[in-house]
């Protein structure tokens, strides 16, 4: 469910509490129900793509911090140049900071290790009698 659901699903959970007495009170419960059941079977695929994953990996994926350092690192030295003369100028720059990012990831922090990448490059799981295929690497 896309973050941009909350409002409303806050919403529609709190019409619940906004019914005159207490038939009213269960019968918009389970309509409630019934709405976010079909939203979220019709999100089943992506809520649940994480799976295809080793299980040591999960918290990662289900992180966003470093994607937020990131564009927060990039923000921060674009900000500092101001005004690029050129599009390539940008590009440069938005480059060697994500060069330098991959660096530190591959060689300091390592927040995925090459073992548990191994075993998400070509490797299918198996969980409840499905087969799930791993994600395929991105190439340059």
């Amino acid at each position: 469910m896309a973050k941009t659901s909350q409002p409303w699903v806050a919403t529609l959970v709190r019409t619940i509490f906004d019914q005159p007495d207490a038939a009213e009170v269960h019968a918009q419960f389970a309509r409630v129900v019934t709405a976010l059941e079909a939203h979220l079977s019709a999100a089943e695929a992506d809520l649940l793509a994480f799976t295809a994953v080793p299980r040591e990996i999960w918290r990662q994926i289900w992180s966003s911090n470093p994607q937020e350092r990131l564009n927060k690192e990039l923000r921060r030295r674009t900000d500092v140049v101001g005004i690029f003369p050129d599009r390539a100028a940008i590009i440069r720059l938005a480059g060697a900071v994500l060069m330098e990012q991959n660096d530190e990831w591959a060689e300091a922090r390592r927040y995925m290790g090459p073992d548990i990448l191994a075993k998400v490059n070509g490797t299918a799981n198996t969980e409840n009698g499905k087969e799930i295929h791993a994600i395929e690497p991105i190439s340059a």
